[in-house]
């Protein structure tokens, strides 16, 4: 899933359009890495609630997610 993609353009056009200068667009780029921190605090957060109890088992909503996230493939033929 891709986030701070918004962030990351403005500061890209900020960049083309000040010859790639980092002083002219430090307000841009300062947003795009608060995102980024933002987002990798989330990433962190989830991986913590999608971690297994000690002995191994998954919670219904992590069985769920997992299921949607890979489901099975079957043929009847």
């Amino acid at each position: 899933e891709a986030t701070c993609i918004t962030e990351m353009s403005v500061m890209m056009a900020c960049w083309k359009q000040n010859d790639f200068n980092d002083a002219a667009c430090a307000e841009e780029i300062r947003m795009f890495y608060d995102c980024v921190a933002k987002a990798e605090k989330e990433r962190k957060g989830q991986n913590e609630e999608d971690t297994m109890s000690p002995r191994g088992n998954l919670t219904s909503n992590q069985v769920n997610k997992l299921l949607r996230r890979f489901p099975q493939m079957t043929r009847y033929v």
